[in-house]
């Protein structure tokens, strides 16, 4: 990977069928976000990495671990990293680990990030039915601080389960991104990114991301002309250094999401961080290193 050459960094997209086609939810949940987001197909990830190298960009890939709560079987992180790994110049790999799993969690963590070259780990608090700040998942964290990788966390409502009698079971509460901030002080050097506008929790993640110098914000999930004015009017100005691209692919494509970037008050000279420099630097991405 070569990051000069790259126009954007998309470090929001989804990973939602495996090689022999199991999904990463169940067919009840996949139908409540289809009937949410609307219908849209679901990409291998050969069939991602060469719609990325399309538009010469990469993107972030993962999936959803939540077996203690919905009883559904995840997509295999070495699956997901491997597949990444034969796409090395568009795909950078982040797995998912459930919390509930413990100290054998912290183990998997450890494997994936030294044995297969993972740099994050996703977290969707509603789905996985844990409090981000419960400390059944600090075994999982201080893994993932000592080595360096990224803790992505899903904020705000979600369209998984929507319509389906009681959520299916999932409670927004958990995604509310000031459980997170008990995190960022717990753990000062572990690098957190809010994922999505964080509705009805804007301001909170706001307060979040200004007040720890660890937490950023990814923008994935919504269409840009929906931003509410205060997370724009932040973007341009206090966190325009920890603001990112993301795009929530499938449900949303990136060219739908910059093309109505385009139309958005944000300064000449932050649009670039949003899009990529934002993102290299947090990653680890630098020209030295990608051109190897």
């Amino acid at each position: 990977m070569n990051v000069d050459e790259l126009v954007a960094i998309d470090v929001h997209t989804h990973a939602e069928v495996s090689k022999d086609g199991h999904g990463s939810l169940s067919p009840a949940l996949f139908g409540a976000s289809e009937e949410y987001f609307g219908a849209h197909e679901q990409p291998t990830i050969p069939q991602m990495a060469a719609y990325y190298r399309e538009r010469q960009m990469a993107a972030v890939v993962f999936t959803v671990d939540a077996e203690h709560a919905t009883g559904h079987p995840r997509i295999s992180n070495e699956e997901i990293a491997e597949s990444c790994a034969e796409h090395a110049d568009v795909l950078i790999p982040f797995a998912s680990v459930d919390p509930w799993k413990g100290r054998a969690g912290a183990r998997e963590a450890r494997r994936l990030v030294t044995e297969y070259g993972v740099r994050g780990f996703k977290f969707h608090p509603s789905i996985q039915g844990f409090a981000p700040n419960d400390p059944l998942a600090y075994p999982l964290y201080e893994v993932i601080e000592e080595l360096g990788a990224i803790a992505l966390f899903h904020t705000g409502q979600t369209g998984i389960g929507a319509g389906v009698p009681g959520g299916g079971g999932i409670r927004l509460k958990y995604s509310n991104p000031m459980l997170v901030d008990d995190v960022a002080v717990d753990f000062p050097h572990l690098k957190i990114i809010l994922a999505h506008p964080s509705f009805p929790w804007q301001d909170e993640a706001l307060a979040v991301a200004t007040h720890k110098p660890s937490v950023h914000i990814d923008l994935s999930g919504w269409s840009p002309k929906y931003f509410p004015p205060q997370l724009v009017r932040y973007a341009n100005t206090l966190l325009k250094d920890k603001v990112l691209f993301g795009s929530d692919y499938p449900v949303i494509t990136p060219d739908r999401w910059l093309a109505d970037l385009a139309k958005l008050d944000i300064k000449p000279e932050v649009r670039p961080k949003i899009l990529k420099d934002n993102a290299a630097r947090l990653l680890g991405l630098t020209p030295k290193e990608t051109q190897s």
